[in-house]
Parts: structure tokens; C-alpha cells; sequence
């Protein structure tokens, strides 16, 4: 069974060269403070944000894609069980780049979101 604690955090998607933009609505208006991407992800572009607990990460991407970057992260307490209870129900799992403190994986659900779980190491 997987054991769900919350969201970790959400993904949206920007058109590429349109940060100052996003810093503009995300920073000054909404007041979310910018924080460092993982140096792992940093040449993909985009920004991440925190407003308290709430990580908002801007991806950057064409936004007519089918298999968008778009998507939840849900954080649980079980990675490895909650692995393999979905590959266990044919359910392909990605491997997502490392970053320091999180196990991670992702998967498409049959409308081809992608959806990302997440286990914090402390």
C-alpha cells in the first residue's frame, strides 16, 4: 500500500526567455521567494520558488507538447514499496535525474500526465 504523506511540490511551464517575466508575477506580485535549483537541473533553465511550505517549480518548454514536463510531486514515506507496487501493476516507471535529498521517480498516468513521487532524505 502506498502510504501518501503530501504534495511536494507542482510544476508549471514557461516559454523559454520569459524568467523575468515569471519573476515579475511569482516574486513581486504573488510573493513567492526564488530559491536555488538543484546545480543537477540548473541548465535546463526555469526558476524555483517557495512561498512557506509550497515549492512552485517553472519548467521550461514548448507548450505544445503532449508529454508535458507538467506535474504534481506527491511525497511518500515508502519509495521502494511504493515502486513496486506500480511496476507490480505494469505501470512503467522513469528514473529521474538525482538531486541531493530526494529519491525520486516518475510515471504517466493513462491521460499521459506525469507524475512524480518523492521520498525526502534527511
Amino acid at each position: 500500500m502506498i502510504d501518501w504523506k503530501q504534495i511536494d511540490h507542482v510544476q508549471l511551464c514557461i516559454p523559454v526567455g520569459t524568467e523575468p517575466e515569471a519573476r515579475e508575477f511569482y516574486e513581486t506580485l504573488l510573493g513567492f521567494e526564488e530559491i536555488s535549483k538543484p546545480e543537477a537541473l540548473r541548465s535546463n533553465g526555469g526558476l524555483w520558488f517557495r512561498a512557506n511550505s509550497i515549492e512552485l517549480h517553472l519548467g521550461i518548454e514548448k507548450n505544445d507538447s503532449r508529454r508535458s514536463k507538467r506535474h504534481p510531486a506527491f511525497e511518500v514515506s515508502n519509495l521502494d514499496a511504493t515502486r513496486a507496487h506500480l511496476e507490480e501493476n505494469g505501470v512503467e516507471i522513469t528514473d529521474e535525474t538525482p538531486i541531493p535529498g530526494r529519491e525520486r521517480f516518475s510515471f504517466r498516468d493513462p491521460f499521459e500526465h506525469r507524475i512524480e513521487i518523492v521520498e525526502l532524505q534527511a
